[in-house]
């Protein structure tokens, strides 16, 4: 015993300091020897990248980390404790609730919740203030590890949870043992980490309360969800409400509305958004900007249908990896009665890898790299669609790099390079990236053998430390045919969203027989890069209208230039500036209604033209025009060279 008692573990912090302490010391015990202000703010620890609960001992030599709320995975772990809060104060108010699902989600938690009592918004209210009451209790959360059958037990007889039993006799069938989470009088299944104590949550708002079914099956029971987000102070609290209101004034599809950039009717159906010839015009200035830039770097244009043949989806693996999110086959009988089914395209790459396929292709070929502006179908949950950002019909900027193995990571690398001159054009200078990896305990969830894997992985690691990424890991994010590069952008509002990918990909190549023939004369197999800057054009769309609040720069704004004459003697010139700019290229709108000045010049605000041009008598007298610039004000007064030139310096540079 004495033995034990002296044993000691050396733990590498993040800055690689290396301390020792005896075993089973605690993150907390690490925090507090590293400062009081760390230990107060701790909320849990990662050992060897895993995170686990602050007050668990820590035994073997691991590299271990202090997760704060400011800790990428600090508010994950806060809003997930904060949900079985939530749980333990319904269930302290309204006796007989039980218990479904309670996850943290990108802003807040939720939980869904089988009551007799039908939840009002004025219970919300009444919930929080018992959130808060139980903050303030400081309540000890004690993890409890057990066999399953125990757990089955537990749940059946002392909590009489028959949600938590059915997840531990369906999707837990195959865990040996559980963890559950006690919180005074309240328990819970899960997996943790959680907050050491309930006194870290000092602020809550809950946000909203809606119908689900249980397990996400319409034929099973109704529950109800009740949103929330959480935070360790008021003042956090107030600055995300305060980023809410902002959020609302910057929606999309407020936006989208009010600038007649795109519709959405359910005359043509849900998640199929119109683009109306504002939006077209951006959206084609973008599509554009992309090509001309893939066209410097050796991109070769290529168009695909709408729709496939079903075997084609199904060889790709396509259907039915993904059939719960695709529409239903279209099934067709021709005049000799041979029945064929089609499927609305979900993925370009099949059809991208029948053009390789259909000629002889020779090692002094590849690198190809074919590319469209090709649009897919998914069938996604009526509850799930959100305007442009999660659609039905969307365009993907989407390429596909065939090439050798001693090509592979340079392409890699120039594809992410391709990827940040798009974010950094656009103005998303905050950029994470994450290496989305298999999940080795799921190998169902994949196609190609571990060995593939290993390589794939390997390849997307040596590409991000070249390019000097910094990057996290997702492991299980990766695609089912190999690993991804994802950028996640953060916007104005420091939301997150996953926008562009590269994917590496040594599974589809085998699955279409895929060839080329090597100096040696035999054949040997390419190895393919999915890659997507945009993702999808409505989505980048969406985000970018809410990252800018519809403030595009001058080389995307539908209108470029409206011209603004003062009086009516202006008129004729003016038309002849409108024309000039016109000729040049420049989008430009005429104004010549019987309205003040004031009255124009505060309409193409609301409408957010870039530039206004101002004529009056003066400007008309001298062949000049007054500037003014959105949101800033008079730049000055110019000649018709000086505004195209600076017109013109501003569209090229993208500035």
């Amino acid at each position: 015993m004495s033995e034990h008692m002296n044993a000691q573990v050396t733990v590498t912090l993040p800055d690689g300091e290396s301390r020792s302490f005896p075993a089973g010391v605690t993150g907390y015990d690490i925090a507090q020897s590293i400062g009081k202000k760390l230990a107060k703010d701790a909320l849990a620890v990662t050992v060897n990248g895993t995170a686990t609960d602050l007050n668990l001992p820590i035994t073997e030599d691991a590299r271990i980390e202090i997760v704060t709320f400011d800790h990428p995975l600090g508010k994950e772990i806060f809003w997930h404790s904060a949900s079985h809060i939530l749980a333990q104060a319904v269930e302290e108010l309204f006796p007989g609730s039980r218990f479904g699902a309670g996850p943290a989600i990108e802003q807040g938690f939720y939980y869904d919740i089988a009551s007799p009592h039908r939840f009002t918004e004025t219970d919300l209210e009444l919930i929080e203030q018992k959130m808060l009451e139980i903050g303030r209790r400081a309540i000890t959360v004690r993890r409890e590890e057990m066999p399953r059958e125990q757990a089955i037990e537990f749940f059946s007889t002392k909590r009489e949870d028959p949600y938590k039993v059915e997840i531990l006799q369906d999707t837990l069938k195959d865990t040996p043992r559980v963890s559950i989470y006690h919180q005074g009088d309240f328990a819970d299944l899960c997996s943790g980490p959680h907050l050491p104590d309930t006194s870290k949550l000092r602020a809550v708002k809950l946000t909203n309360i809606s119908a689900s079914f249980w397990r996400g099956d319409p034929s099973r029971e109704t529950m109800q969800r009740i949103y929330g987000i959480a935070f360790p102070s008021e003042k956090l609290l107030k600055k995300h409400l305060a980023a809410l209101e902002e959020a609302k004034k910057r929606d999309h599809r407020k936006l989208g509305a009010e600038l007649g950039l795109f519709m959405l009717s359910q005359d043509v159906g849900s998640g199929l958004p119109i683009w109306l010839p504002k939006g077209a015009i951006v959206r084609s200035e973008l599509e554009t900007f992309l090509k001309e830039e893939q066209k410097k770097r050796g991109y070769v244009p290529v168009y695909t249908p709408h729709i496939g043949n079903i075997e084609l989806y199904k060889r790709s693996g396509h259907y039915p990896y993904y059939s719960d999110s695709q529409f239903p086959p279209l099934t067709y009988t021709d005049d000799l009665g041979r029945e064929e089914q089609y499927l609305l395209k979900p993925m370009n790459c099949p059809h991208h890898h029948l053009i390789y396929s259909s000629e002889l292709r020779s090692y002094r070929d590849l690198p190809l790299r074919l590319t469209e502006f090709g649009t897919v179908y998914r069938h996604e949950q009526s509850g799930e669609l959100n305007g442009l950002v999660r659609a039905r019909g969307f365009t993907q900027d989407d390429s596909h790099i065939y090439c050798r193995p001693d090509q592979l990571v340079d392409e890699i690398c120039n594809a992410i390079d391709l990827t940040r001159f798009v974010f950094a054009t656009l103005g998303f200078d905050d950029i994470q990236v994450r290496l989305s990896l298999h999940d080795p305990d799921n190998p169902g969830k994949y196609g190609g053998t571990g060995d593939v894997w290993e390589q794939a992985e390997k390849d997307v690691r040596e590409a991000a430390e070249r390019m000097n990424i910094e990057y996290v890991v997702g492991i299980g994010e990766a695609s089912f045919y190999g690993p991804k590069i994802d950028f996640i952008v953060r916007d104005a509002l420091g939301r997150k969203w996953q926008l562009g990918t590269v994917q590496v990909d040594y599974v589809m190549p085998e699955r279409f027989d895929l060839s080329y023939i090597g100096p040696d004369g035999q054949p040997h197999r390419p190895i393919i890069i999915h890659r997507a800057p945009f993702g999808s054009m409505e989505r980048f769309i969406g985000v970018l209208i809410e990252h800018t609040a519809g403030n595009f720069p001058l080389w995307l704004a539908p209108v470029q230039v409206a011209v603004l004459p003062i009086t009516e003697d202006a008129h004729e010139y003016a038309a002849s500036v409108r024309d000039l700019l016109h000729r040049e290229g420049i989008r430009v709108k005429l104004d010549t209604r019987s309205e003040k000045i004031g009255k124009k010049i505060r309409e193409a605000e609301v409408s957010k033209v870039p530039y206004m041009v101002i004529i009056g008598q003066k400007e008309r007298e001298d062949g000049t025009v007054s500037l003014r610039r959105h949101r800033q004000g008079d730049v000055g007064t110019m000649t018709l060279d000086q505004l195209k030139e600076k017109l013109f310096t501003e569209i090229t540079e993208k500035s």
